[in-house]
């Protein structure tokens, strides 16, 4: 995982990359004087809150492209693409409370009997994909502290955020992946 100072950079870059965005509709590029840990490919989200509700969440699960790279598409994405809420205004953009993920790389939980994953997932510690044919969904960690969520809750949600029926997770068509990840605000 990455340093705090590495968090802090993420964030200070999310911030930054918004701003720069909503105002002129151009995207940064990184700068040279960052912490070189984070040119390490790695998942990041970044997540947008206003008044302690979310307000946007978009990111990459797969370390697809570095941690500096990752935050700075992610970052704008989750301001101005995530079809569930209008683009942030620039105006708004200063109430809002920002979050930046990393995670580490997914891992498919491999289970003989769908009861199994109440011994496999630890609440607090693990975010969740759930994958049935081309249908995925994803939950970080946070959201099931946030909601209270037991494991049933946690994989039954992580399925509906899939569009499947939240039993799903019970049917051995499906692939339930565990990630953990490093919260920085």
């Amino acid at each position: 995982m990455i340093s705090e100072n590495g968090g802090k950079y993420l964030v200070k870059l999310a911030k930054e990359a918004i701003k720069e965005y909503l105002e002129t509709g151009e995207k940064i590029t990184k700068g040279e004087d960052y912490p070189i840990e984070l040119d390490e490919k790695l998942g990041v989200f970044v997540t947008l809150n206003k008044n302690n509700d979310l307000r946007g969440c978009i990111g990459y699960a797969e370390p697809i492209m570095s941690a500096i790279e990752a935050t700075i598409d992610v970052a704008i994405a989750a301001a101005v693409n995530d079809p569930r809420f209008p683009q942030v205004s620039l105006d708004e953009f200063e109430s809002i409370d920002l979050e930046v993920t990393v995670l580490t790389k997914p891992e498919m939980i491999i289970v003989a009997h769908y009861n199994q994953y109440f011994d496999e997932i630890e609440i607090g510690e693990d975010g969740l994909i759930i994958q049935k044919g081309y249908s995925r969904g994803l939950l970080l960690p946070q959201v099931a502290t946030e909601n209270r969520f037991n494991v049933e809750d946690f994989l039954e949600h992580t399925c509906m955020k899939a569009g499947i029926s939240a039993d799903s997770w019970m049917d051995e068509s499906c692939d339930v992946y565990k990630f953990q990840g490093q919260i920085f605000k």
